[in-house]
């Protein structure tokens, strides 16, 4: 009787060599050229912070589910935010929407200190797993809208995903001066946008129309019309 093994999963080298395609077709050619950004990709494992099932497709240039009718951004949405971002090494960061860890992974080797929030417990528990023994981050769990007021103000939120909406609540957490990168998801296109809050406010630019995960708790009210 033949029976039918599963396809093995990647060896590290393997996986290593896709981390390095990721770098060199999907990131390096379209403007996520923040050698620091690229570094930091190059070196995390991202298959860690992804559920079991899923780590053998860690690298290709898609979201990817990760239950509950979560999905983690694509390489490439990341890598603009972050390269978007200009972070600096004194910077104090909220992430949004800290999903299994990556993104926290990732600003972590650039950025002074992260609190990455998240609100799904099955994440929660996976990205504690995988942040293990990264001390310049601090995951915590809450409602994503709600930000993380606690640990503020901050010099940059980046929300890892994308959102219909920014709260007030979220506004109030940035310092002045302070800047925000965010997807933003208007009419079923999502884009990728930036804004810094001054004295007079605080606006958002969009800089590319770009698939990103949308992320809950941020929907916009909806009226009824005739």
């Amino acid at each position: 009787m033949m029976t039918l093994s599963a396809e093995p999963a990647p060896v590290e080298a393997d996986r290593e060599a896709m981390r390095h395609a990721m770098v060199a077709s999907q990131l390096r050619t379209n403007a996520v050229n923040d050698a620091r950004v690229v570094e930091a990709m190059a070196q995390v494992p991202r298959e860690a912070f992804l559920p079991p099932e899923h780590r053998g497709i860690a690298y290709r240039d898609t979201l990817l589910p990760l239950g509950n009718g979560r999905k983690h951004n694509s390489p490439l949405a990341t890598g603009r935010l972050l390269t978007e971002a200009a972070i600096l090494p004194s910077d104090h960061v909220l992430l949004i929407g800290a999903a299994g860890g990556y993104a926290a992974a990732l600003l972590a080797r650039i950025a002074g200190s992260v609190v990455a929030l998240e609100e799904d417990d099955t994440l929660v528990a996976t990205a504690r797993g995988a942040l293990a023994g990264i001390a310049n981050v601090d995951l915590v769990q809450g409602p994503l809208n709600a930000g993380w007021a606690k640990g503020g103000p901050y010099d940059l939120i980046v929300i890892d995903g994308a959102v219909e909406q920014l709260t007030e609540k979220l506004l109030q957490q940035i310092k002045p001066g302070g800047r925000i990168v965010s997807g933003i998801a208007d009419r079923g296109i999502t884009r990728l946008a930036s804004g810094r809050r001054t004295d007079g406010g605080f606006g958002m630019m969009d800089f590319i129309d770009l698939e990103c995960a949308l992320l809950p708790g941020f929907a916009r009210l909806r009226t009824f019309q005739f």
